[in-house]
């Protein structure tokens, strides 16, 4: 008679930044982050970036393809950036749904687009980016900036974006990736891991999560390796564009 096999005591594990949690944690750990620094994420932004981060998205979206009549989703859409610039790029002619997991960025992102009077078209969702509330072949475009590198499993999202576009629709991902050239790369991580945490603490009394935020980047896939996830998640054809030497990307995914 065989002796039963002991039951595996493993645990499944991602990484948040550079430490591996359980994977069943790591949501939660990533909400408290933007919990955290939801009041102060634009001025961040603003701080850390230059106020580059502006120029990209505004390039994002100007670049989008996305036309008047248009169904969008805008994933992570945080504090309404992508979501106010689609909204006066379209002329107002579309409807955008402004999703986020995070309920307190998500309220700021609400508060800051009302103040602007941006009403009429614009609706808000609390949803995980990897069981997305709606039907298939949904929406026109998703659109999703600064996001998917906090996403647990990137490729069910992906997978999740191709299910709710309509037949040639675009899933469009503007992310921090992988920078070319060696010696702007050198400078680039000294800037990270020496300055923005010292931001984060001066700002938003908060230097951990600007911890966090440095290293989910450096875990972020690169540019090849994220295009082959969109065509492993079902899109017909995938490529990506980089911006500031391959600082950041722009990705795109069209469905068949």
């Amino acid at each position: 008679m065989t002796e039963p096999e002991p039951k595996s005591t493993s645990t499944s594990t991602t990484h948040f930044g550079f430490k591996d949690v359980p994977v069943s944690d790591k949501q939660q750990l990533v909400d408290q982050v933007f919990s955290s620094v939801a009041r102060r994420y634009d001025v961040m932004n603003d701080m850390m970036s230059l106020g580059v981060h502006r120029l990209w998205k505004r390039h994002f979206v100007a670049t989008s393809a996305i036309r008047a009549g248009a169904s969008v989703l805008d994933l992570a859409g945080g504090t309404g950036d992508i979501a106010a610039l689609l909204y006066r790029h379209l002329g107002g002619q579309c409807r955008i749904i402004l999703a986020d997991i995070n309920a307190d960025m998500l309220g700021v992102g609400r508060q800051r687009l009302q103040d602007r009077g941006l009403i009429k078209g614009l609706e808000y969702v609390q949803t995980n980016a990897e069981q997305l509330p709606f039907p298939n072949a949904h929406f026109d475009a998703v659109t999703m900036a600064f996001g998917l590198r906090n996403v647990t499993d990137k490729a069910v999202a992906l997978s999740e974006m191709r299910r709710i576009l309509k037949p040639g629709g675009r899933a469009l991902v503007l992310e921090f990736s992988q920078v070319r050239d060696a010696a702007p790369r050198k400078l680039y991580d000294w800037y990270s891991f020496h300055v923005l945490p010292r931001l984060g603490k001066a700002i938003a009394n908060d230097a951990d999560s600007y911890q966090y935020l440095a290293e989910s980047i450096r875990k972020h896939p690169a540019q090849e390796e994220l295009q082959t996830m969109f065509l492993d998640a079902g899109f017909a054809a995938a490529d990506y564009r980089n911006l500031s030497g391959g600082m950041v990307a722009i990705h795109r995914g069209v469905t068949s």
